[in-house]
């Protein structure tokens, strides 16, 4: 996953993944780590020209886009999310049935 330290939406792909025991690898672009010569910057850029898409969080399962957070939630709730980590052999919680859309930030849920 390339996400963002303090973006809503990749804490809401953090908090589906965490409950779902799925391990994953977050690359904060935003981080410390990757300001040293613009670094996140140009891998942002990167990411853009090869899936040209430019928000966050970009989210990858074995090398292949899966896309952002709704993206990911709607591939969480249709199932394609779960053959892509079969595929990859990623363990989760196959038992564990939840509305991924019940993790977007609570200002976006409806009143």
């Amino acid at each position: 996953m390339f996400a963002l330290e303090w973006c809503e939406f990749c804490w809401s792909v953090r908090r589906l993944f965490a409950k779902q025991g799925i391990a994953y690898r977050s690359v904060d672009l935003d981080s410390v780590e990757y300001q040293e010569d613009n670094r996140g910057a140009e891998i942002r850029a990167a990411l853009s020209a090869r899936t040209s898409v430019n928000t966050i969080p970009q989210i990858f399962v074995g090398g292949e886009f899966v896309g952002g957070c709704t993206d990911v939630f709607d591939a969480h709730k249709d199932g394609r999310l779960q053959v892509l980590l079969d595929r990859n052999r990623v363990s989760y919680d196959r038992n564990m049935h939840l509305d991924a859309y019940s993790f977007l930030p609570a200002w976006l849920h409806p009143r």
